[in-house]
């Protein structure tokens, strides 16, 4: 690993741990609601822009780290729910600039990209559908919102549904079909056109305006602000994939390395049945077990992140890891709740919400099963090839 990495994850880290981690007690932050308040996001990125450590994975010249080098920063911003938030290294922001770093123009860079790297923007990615309109989920085909050209304007319509932080983004990434196929655009938020019909009360509240129901209706956006060119929208988003997938993995992993912190802790210094807990096998073991699973975790990121420094897309093997990482923190979670009891249920520590949150996370992203599929649909595809070979 390379020194630049691991000195801006060692100053992520201390940042987190010390100014971040009391904030989880803070009054603007509803732990069972929509995330932290727009003042409080502010609040907490002042202090990392001052701290050096807004945008951490981005370096001053607009390059970004690699894979394997943001992997380590990102593990450590989310040692804290928040963290991700207060650095700006959060989805969907962190994946939308990614993607306009990669597919972006000059001019598109400077006006959308520019405010969201300085961390005084928040951005959203209209892509999901509600499922009651036979709308785009994990099968992005099945998309429905439309958009077609209207002189020098494509008109939008549609709904979207899960869609993070659409309350009060300020940069959207709009997903829409037309007769070419899939496009992408940039829009300024807010929109009259762009309608909230309401924010979804979900298992997670980490997220900054938490996850919208959308109607768009005849928005209208100059094709200068189309993404690349019109039906090559899946292109582009495969771009963004597999990177997010795997920054999902990073940040949540922090998340569980902090649990089994707390866990620990219980568990070397309360008492019961004349000892402490971790001397009782089947909490002792617990711990055992999360521990090799945080290193196989680790392990499977670093492996992934080389792949796409390759120059690869690295669909299978984000889609691989993204499974292997989720289930591996579902079980880390649940034993930390089960070793801190009563505790580990109540809002006494942070381990109740990383659990909730990394319970969303199996389906962030695809859930576990549609990637399983898709995998199993590579598996015989390559086996076909072998034996015609």
């Amino acid at each position: 690993m390379t020194d630049r990495a691991q000195e801006i994850a060692a100053r992520v880290e201390a940042f987190v741990r010390s100014e971040i981690i009391p904030y989880e007690k803070d009054p603007r932050f509803d732990v069972h609601g929509h995330g932290p308040s727009e003042e409080m996001v502010m609040e907490m990125r002042d202090k990392a822009r001052a701290a050096g450590v807004l945008t951490p994975h981005i370096l001053p010249d607009g390059t970004h780290l690699s894979q394997r080098e943001t992997a380590i920063v990102l593990i450590k911003s989310g040692l804290s729910p928040l963290g991700p938030v207060a650095c700006n290294t959060m989805a969907p922001d962190e994946g939308n600039m990614y993607l306009l770093g990669h597919v972006g123009n000059d001019e598109q860079k400077a006006r959308f990209l520019q405010p969201m790297r300085e961390g005084k923007a928040r951005s959203a990615f209209f892509m999901t559908e509600p499922a009651a309109d036979g709308g785009a989920g994990s099968d992005p085909s099945m998309m429905k919102t439309s958009c077609r050209l209207d002189g020098d304007h494509w008109v939008i319509n549609g709904r979207k549904a899960f869609i993070t932080g659409a309350q009060g983004a300020r940069v959207g990434i709009v997903m829409a079909k037309s007769e070419d196929g899939a496009c992408l655009f940039l829009v300024d938020l807010p929109d009259p056109a762009i309608r909230v019909e309401r924010v979804l009360d979900t298992i997670d509240s980490s997220m900054p305006g938490g996850h919208a129901v959308i109607a768009i209706d005849d928005l209208r956006v100059p094709v200068g602000q189309m993404l690349g060119a019109s039906g090559e929208g899946f292109k582009y988003a495969q771009v963004r994939l597999s990177p997010a997938r795997l920054s999902h993995c990073m940040r949540w992993l922090g998340c569980c390395l902090r649990a089994q912190e707390i866990a620990t802790a219980y568990a070397c210094t309360r008492q019961a049945f004349g000892k402490p807990l971790i001397d009782h096998e089947g909490v002792g073991f617990m711990l055992a077990e999360n521990r090799i699973a945080l290193r196989q975790c680790e392990l499977m990121i670093d492996w992934c992140a080389s792949v796409l420094d390759t120059g690869s897309l690295g669909t299978e093997e984000s889609s691989m890891t993204k499974v292997a990482v989720s289930e591996q923190l579902m079980k880390i979670a649940d034993n930390c709740v089960q070793v801190l009891g009563g505790t580990g249920v109540s809002g006494d520590t942070v381990v109740e919400q990383i659990f909730r949150e990394i319970r969303a996370f199996r389906i962030y992203d695809g859930p576990t099963e549609v990637h399983k599929w898709s995998l199993a649909k590579t598996i015989k595809r390559n086996f076909a090839r072998e034996q015609a070979e």
